[in-house]
């Protein structure tokens, strides 16, 4: 090639309407929406009950890998998760084992994903004499006993929390949640169906509440879990009271991001420090050790991932308020969220259910539901009372889609209509049954 005439490839700076229209790009007609749903359970050894190590963790990988055709996931030649297509098994901060499913089109399709994983973990775990706990946090050992695997980003996201919360990286070494990811037709139906999820997660908080127990007693919270992240790092977490202002669109959401500071910039795979600065920050150049460096939307998009409200909107909704637990429980979440939110009519419904809820008493929610579950009081009543109204609308939206799928409320609605949460279940079997011992929950909510 003659050099003289070669030119270089110039790219366009990012532009605060490119970060608008990624969101954007998330919109889809309603035929193409899908359910995506994700888990974390806990490793633990079966003869001591012991957090499995990272050592073990890599034998496990490995195993599933090779006798169920998982492609394996390296990081400075260390399996650290595995990919099926679409699927991936990934790790947490503290070992957790991780499934994040297929985008999918009915509860069915979910319901075997699921069972399909957990048989496929549980078949070369038991050969290791391990097994897979559904708690919303860890029962019975300290932090220091959790091991910490090995992933560059854990380390950036440890030493943020470290400085800027309470708890510190506890909110990801020792919890484990369901979660469950919804499509948007457009920024009007975001808007509808964040507000709608937002005001509702502290009852969903409450309706799968399953962390009562740390370092090897109750810790005086139905969801433990839920709590601590009231401690974490204000910021990035709770209920974005700014979702309800009139004003709210993809927008308002992107003002937001551009303010918070990024924890790590990934560059041919090394993470860098990006030491306090902003997005904002960094996409005007200035103020930056790192001003060589040019933002890409791959880059807002690792950013968007580092912040941790109840909802989170990236090119779908992530639902985020459930303590993960027994199997009838994460069927449960997918079919209480796709219900309420997938058919028009409950949506509407659910909207104006919460027209005049105050920010005041969300925020009072989201406080008070780790503690007392399903009997907070709520405008003079328990919270069982709206979790019942809920409940109905999505096994109502669930009959009017047509695929059979309400079954799958099943485990939820036998918690709305007792008022007991799972946590005050397992409570009442510690103080019973168990005589004051957490080493049953072992067996209680092992998968």
């Amino acid at each position: 090639m003659d050099t003289a005439t070669a030119s270089c490839v110039v790219t366009k700076p990012l532009t605060k309407e490119d970060l608008i229209a990624y969101f954007a790009s998330g919109c889809k007609p309603k035929e193409m929406w899908r359910i995506g749903t994700e888990h974390e359970k806990f490793g633990f050894e079966i003869k001591t009950l012991r957090p499995i190590e990272f050592e073990q963790i890599t034998a496990l990988l490995n195993g599933i890998a090779e006798r169920y055709d998982w492609d394996k996931v390296m990081e400075n030649e260390r399996i650290i998760g595995l990919k099926q297509g679409i699927k991936s098994i990934s790790l947490e901060y503290g070992g957790q084992l991780e499934l994040s499913g297929a985008p999918l089109e009915t509860l069915h399709q979910v319901c075997d994903e699921l069972n399909s994983h957990l048989h496929q973990v549980k078949n070369v775990a038991e050969e290791m004499e391990i097994g897979f706990l559904g708690l919303g946090y860890e029962p019975k050992c300290s932090l220091e006993d959790i091991p910490v695997v090995p992933k560059q980003r854990f380390y950036f996201v440890a030493d943020h929390l470290a400085k800027s919360s309470s708890s510190g990286p506890d909110v990801f070494f020792r919890t484990c949640t369901v979660q469950v990811n919804l499509d948007y037709s457009s920024e009007t139906d975001m808007i509808r169906k964040l507000r709608a999820s937002l005001a509702l997660q502290p009852v969903v908080t409450a309706m799968f509440a399953n962390s009562p127990f740390s370092n090897g007693k109750p810790n005086g919270f139905v969801s433990v879990r839920s709590h601590i992240y009231i401690d974490s790092d204000k910021s990035r977490t709770g209920m974005l009271p700014f979702v309800f202002d009139d004003s709210f669109g993809f927008e308002r959401y992107v003002e937001y991001a551009l303010d918070l500071p990024m924890l790590f910039l990934i560059r041919n795979k090394i993470y860098l420090n990006c030491g306090g600065m902003t997005f904002r920050e960094f996409l005007s150049g200035k103020n930056s050790h790192l001003s060589n460096e040019q933002p890409t939307i791959d880059d807002w998009e690792t950013h968007i991932g580092t912040i941790w409200p109840e909802v989170r909107l990236k090119r779908y909704l992530e639902m985020r308020g459930a303590d993960v637990g027994p199997l009838g429980m994460l069927y449960a979440l997918p079919a209480f969220w796709v219900g309420l939110l997938y058919d028009e009519n409950s949506l509407q419904t659910t909207l104006n259910m919460i027209d005049d809820w105050t920010l005041e008493e969300l925020e009072m929610l989201r406080t008070q539901v780790p503690i007392t579950g399903l009997k907070t009081m709520f405008r003079d009543k328990p919270l069982k009372h709206v979790a019942e109204d809920v409940l109905k609308l999505a096994k109502d939206g669930l009959e009017r889609r047509g695929y059979n799928e309400t079954g799958y409320l099943d485990a939820v609605a036998e918690v709305v209509r007792t008022g007991v949460t799972p946590a005050e279940k397992l409570l009442e079997l510690y103080n019973g049954e168990w005589g004051q011992n957490v080493d049953h929950v072992f067996r209680e909510l092992q998968y």
